[in-house]
C-alpha cells in the first residue's frame, strides 16, 4: 500500500544517530556508500549487511519501517536481479534452456546488486531522512556547500529545494492514497486489465494529484512570504550546528570500516 511507504519521513527520537550533527551524517553516508560499492567479496557483503542491522538497531527505528523504504524501488531491484542473472556470462554454467543460460557469475552479480541497493537505501534513509529534521538537513547541506558561495551559487535556495522535495514525498503519497480510495468508492478499478487499461485508469488520479501538488506549493509559498522569508539574505539560525565528540567517533568508525573493506580485499 502507498501509505506504508516511509520514504522522506522524519521520526523524532533520542538515539545516538538522532543526536549526530547533520553535516557529519551526510559525510558518513557518503563514506558508507563508497564502502558499499568498493566491496567486491561475498564476506564483505556480509559485513555490510551486519553493519546495516547494527545501524538500524542503534537508530531505534523499527525494522519494518526501514524495509518499507525499499518498496518504491522493488521493481528496479527485481529488474536488476533478472538482468544480471540472464545477461551476465562466465565460465560456470549452471542452467541452460534454449537461448536462456544462467551462470554462477550472473547469480553472484545479482546478489551483489541486491545487497548494494538495499544497503544504500537503508543507510541513506536512516541517516538522511528518518533521523534528521528538515531544518537540520537544510542547514547541513548549506554548510557543506558553503564554499560554492564564492562563485555566486545560491546554496541556501538549492538546499531548501532539496529538503522540500524530500519532505513532500510522504505528503504526496498520502494524497495519492486518499484520491485512490475516493476513486475506488466510485467504482474505479486500478488492478485489472492489461497495462494500457491500467495506465488509463490512473488518469483520474494524476489530474487531482497534480492540482493538489500545485495548491500545496502555493500555500507553502504564501506561508513562507507571511513569515518574511527572503532566502539566505539576513537569515539567522536559532540553533547553530556544532560538532561533538560523538560525531568524530562516528566518523572514525566509518572511516575505519571502509579502510578495513579495502585492505582486507587486497590481503585475502
Amino acid at each position: 500500500m502507498i501509505k506504508d511507504i516511509t520514504l522522506g519521513q522524519y521520526f523524532p527520537g533520542n538515539s545516538i544517530i538522532h543526536k549526530l550533527d547533520p553535516r557529519m551524517k551526510i559525510i558518513i553516508v557518503i563514506i558508507y556508500i563508497t564502502a558499499i560499492f568498493v566491496s567486491s567479496r561475498l564476506y564483505t557483503l556480509g559485513i555490510i549487511l551486519i553493519s546495516n542491522i547494527i545501524i538500524i538497531a542503534i537508530s531505534e527505528i523499527p525494522f519494518n519501517t526501514v524495509l518499507a523504504a525499499i518498496k518504491p524501488l522493488m521493481f528496479l531491484i527485481i529488474f536488476t536481479i533478472f538482468m544480471n542473472i540472464f545477461m551476465v556470462t562466465g565460465d560456470n554454467l549452471l542452467f541452460s534452456f534454449f537461448f536462456i543460460k544462467v551462470y554462477l557469475e550472473g547469480i553472484r552479480h545479482a546478489v551483489f546488486m541486491l545487497v548494494r541497493i538495499t544497503s544504500l537505501v537503508c543507510a541513506t534513509s536512516i541517516f538522511i531522512s528518518y533521523t534528521t529534521s528538515p531544518t537540520a538537513l537544510t542547514d547541513a547541506i548549506e554548510a557543506l556547500l558553503a564554499p560554492l558561495k564564492k562563485i555566486k551559487v545560491p546554496i541556501h535556495e538549492f538546499a531548501m529545494m532539496m529538503t522540500l522535495a524530500l519532505r513532500f514525498i510522504p505528503t504526496l503519497l498520502d494524497e495519492t492514497e486518499k484520491i485512490m480510495n475516493a476513486q475506488k468508492a466510485r467504482g474505479a478499478d486500478f488492478y485489472s486489465g492489461n497495462i494500457l487499461k491500467r495506465a488509463k485508469a490512473l488518469v483520474p488520479i494524476l489530474i487531482p494529484l497534480i492540482v493538489s501538488a500545485f495548491r500545496r506549493a502555493e500555500e507553502l509559498a504564501v506561508a513562507m512570504e507571511c513569515r518574511c522569508y527572503r532566502g539566505s539574505e539576513g537569515r539567522t539560525k536559532m540553533k547553530r550546528l556544532a560538532y561533538s565528540i560523538n560525531d568524530f567517533a562516528a566518523l572514525f568508525i566509518t572511516t575505519a570500516f571502509i579502510a578495513f573493506i579495502i585492505v582486507s580485499q587486497q590481503v585475502i
